[in-house]
């Protein structure tokens, strides 16, 4: 995901797609834990939108007041 598709996003679309990155890292890294991954970084990749959104969230949060 790159920063202006994150920007457009609506907070409820925002807390939604958080939820739906962290079930996807969850199970990339009950996958790696229990088989190998055929590509490691997908997992790092994943933090990162995280922290991009949650980024975005606070932002938006802070312009409200």
């Amino acid at each position: 995901m790159n920063l202006v598709e994150i920007r457009e996003m609506s907070k409820i679309e925002l807390i939604a797609k958080i939820e739906e990155l962290k079930e996807k890292k969850f199970r990339l890294t009950f996958k790696h834990k229990t088989t190998v991954l055929k590509n490691t970084m997908d997992i790092r990749n994943i933090r990162k939108d995280i922290a991009r959104i949650n980024t975005i969230l606070n932002e938006k949060n802070m312009n409200k007041h």
